[in-house]
C-alpha cells in the first residue's frame, strides 16, 4: 500500500492535480520540521526585560508623575515612558499568540487505485506536471497509464531554481521503483531559455550553465536521458558557426557529467532555429567527441512542419532512410507524438491532439507499430484542455484517451488496411468526442486550466504576455524563444 500526506503539496492524477505526497515514512521528520519550526517562532519572542529595584523605583516615579497634569515637558515624557513598560510587561493578545499550523488531513493510495499499464514494447505517455515536487511526477504518469514520461526539472521559463530537496529525490527514485517506471523510459526537456547557438559569448555562457545545471539534477535522480532545443544564430552567425558552439557546449558538458545522454530535438525550421534539416544535427553531432552519450528525440509535428511528409507507411520509411544517413538511426533515442494543427512544410509548430490535425491517427498507426521505435520514450505534448478531478482516476481526460488510443494501435500491425480504416474513424472520433467534451469545460469556466507551464511567453520582439499557457501554446512559444538573444 501506498500512503501519501497531503503536505507534499498538489499532485496530477490522470494529469491532473490532487492533493497527495510523501510515503508515511516521510511523514514524521515533516511533522519534526513543522513543530521544530512552531518552537523556533516561539522561541524568537522578545525576553521580558528583568525586574530590578532601581526599575522599580523608576516605574513608581514615571507612574505618580504620569497622576499630574502634563503641563510640563519632563512630566509628559516620563509618562510615554510609563506606558512603555507597562506595554512591555503586559500579556500578549491572544490573538498576538502564534498560531498553531492545522494539520492536514491524510489520503491514502493502492497501487489498485491506478489505470492499469500495458505490457508492450512501445512506451508512451505525457509530458506531466511536476507541481508540488519532482517526486510527484511519477504519479501523475501512473495515474494516466502511462508507460513513458516527461518533465521539467526546474522552471522552464527561470534560468536558474532551488535544488532539490533531498526527500525530494529520495521519493522519486523510490516511486519508480514502486510503480515499475525504467529511466530509459523518462524523458526531462531542457529549458526554453537555453540558446547554446548563440554567437554571443556572455549569453551563451549563461545558457550553458543553465544546461549544466539541469544534466546535473538528471544524474540525481539517477536519469539517463535529456531533450534540448538546439539552439539558434540569431541571426547573427552562420549556420555552421552555430552548430560547432552547441558541439563544444555538449563536449564541456560530457566532461562535468559522468553518464546522461543529450538528446537533441529536431525543429520545425523556423527562422534561424538550428535543427530544422537533418543534417544540421548531423552537423552538431560530427562535432562531439563521446558520441555513446548523445541521441536524438523526432518530433512528429516538426517533422511534418519541417517537410517531411510522414502520412504514410512509405514517406515515414522515407524519412527515416534520410535520417540513417544524415545523422544515424542508432541515435533515435525518442520521439514526441504530436498531430499538427498547421499544413506540410509550413515550418510552424503548432501542436494538435492526435489525430485530429494534418497528420490523423493513420500517421500515429505506422510509428507505434514499427520496430524502430520500440523501448523509446514516445511523449505526448498535446493540449490537454480539462482541468484535474478530485480522485485518483478523475480528470485530464483527453490525455487519458490519446494514451489509451496510442497503445491500442501499438496491437494493430496492419492499422492501415482497409479493413481497420473504419476502426481509425471510431478511435478518433473517440478522441474528438473527449476534446470537445473537455473543451466545453474549460470554455463553461471562463477559459481557465491547468496547464504544463505558468508565466511569461516571450516573443521574438522582446515582449511578453502574462498568464497560463497549455501545453500546445508552450511548443509554439519555444521557437521564437530560441531567436532571443
Amino acid at each position: 500500500m501506498l500512503r501519501y500526506s497531503s503536505l507534499f503539496a498538489s499532485l496530477y492524477y490522470k494529469g491532473c492535480p490532487i492533493t497527495m505526497a510523501a510515503e508515511v515514512g516521510r511523514r514524521r521528520s515533516l511533522r519534526i520540521s513543522t513543530a521544530g519550526a512552531a518552537v523556533q517562532a516561539s522561541t524568537n519572542r522578545q525576553p521580558e526585560p528583568k525586574v530590578t529595584p532601581s526599575s522599580r523605583r523608576r516605574q513608581s516615579t514615571a507612574v505618580q508623575s504620569s497622576k499630574r497634569a502634563p503641563k510640563r515637558t519632563r512630566q509628559s515624557h516620563s509618562s510615554s515612558a510609563a506606558n512603555a513598560a507597562e506595554e512591555q510587561h503586559a500579556e500578549p493578545e491572544p490573538s498576538e499568540l502564534p498560531k498553531k499550523k492545522r494539520k492536514k488531513a491524510e489520503v491514502v493510495y493502492t497501487l489498485d487505485d491506478f489505470l492499469p499499464r500495458p505490457i508492450s514494447d512501445w512506451k508512451i505517455g505525457p509530458h506531466v506536471s511536476a507541481a508540488g515536487g519532482i517526486e510527484n511526477t511519477v504519479i501523475n504518469a501512473a495515474a494516466l497509464g502511462a508507460t513513458a514520461f516527461a518533465l521539467f526539472l526546474k522552471s522552464q521559463r527561470k534560468w536558474t531554481a532551488p535544488p532539490f530537496k533531498p526527500e525530494s529525490i529520495s521519493l522519486f527514485k523510490d516511486r519508480l521503483r514502486e510503480f515499475g517506471y525504467s529511466p530509459d523510459h523518462i524523458l526531462p526537456h531542457g529549458s526554453y531559455l537555453v540558446n547554446l547557438g548563440n554567437p554571443d559569448e556572455e549569453k551563451r555562457q549563461k545558457s550553458y550553465e543553465c544546461f549544466l545545471d539541469e544534466l546535473q539534477r538528471c544524474e540525481e535522480l539517477g536519469l539517463k536521458l535529456y531533450n534540448f532545443h538546439p539552439g539558434s544564430t540569431v541571426g547573427k552567425a552562420e549556420i555552421e558557426e552555430s552548430l560547432t558552439y552547441i558541439a563544444e557546449c555538449i563536449n564541456k558538458a560530457h566532461e562535468a557529467t559522468s553518464s546522461v545522454i543529450i538528446v537533441i530535438e529536431n525543429m520545425a525550421g523556423a527562422g534561424n532555429v538550428v535543427g530544422g534539416a537533418f543534417s544540421e544535427i548531423g552537423g552538431i553531432i560530427n562535432q562531439v567527441e563521446d558520441k555513446s552519450r548523445i541521441g536524438v528525440c523526432l518530433d512528429t509535428c516538426h517533422t511534418f512542419a519541417a517537410g517531411y511528409d510522414i502520412r504514410t507507411k512509405e514517406g515515414w520509411n522515407a524519412m527515416l532512410d534520410e535520417f540513417d544517413h544524415e545523422v544515424g538511426l542508432k541515435y533515435l533515442r525518442a520521439m514526441h507524438m504530436n498531430d499538427s494543427k498547421a499544413d506540410l512544410g509550413s515550418k510552424k509548430d503548432r501542436h494538435e491532439n492526435i489525430g485530429l490535425g494534418y497528420l490523423s491517427l493513420s500517421t500515429f498507426a505506422h510509428i507505434v507499430v514499427d520496430p524502430r521505435t520500440k523501448n523509446i520514450p514516445l511523449i505526448l505534448e498535446t493540449p490537454a484542455f480539462d482541468n484535474p478531478g478530485p480522485n485518483v482516476s478523475d480528470g485530464m481526460d483527453v490525455w487519458k484517451k490519446e494514451v489509451d488510443i496510442l497503445n491500442r494501435l501499438s496491437n494493430c500491425q496492419d492499422a492501415e488496411d482497409d479493413a481497420d480504416a473504419e476502426k481509425l474513424d471510431e478511435w478518433t472520433e473517440e478522441i474528438q468526442e473527449v476534446v470537445n467534451e473537455a473543451s466545453a469545460k474549460k470554455n463553461a469556466r471562463g477559459g481557465k486550466v491547468g496547464s504544463k507551464a505558468v508565466g511569461k511567453k516571450k516573443t521574438s520582439q522582446g515582449g511578453s504576455k502574462k498568464g497560463k499557457k497549455n501545453v500546445v501554446e508552450e511548443e509554439e512559444s519555444s521557437s521564437s524563444l530560441s531567436d532571443v538573444d
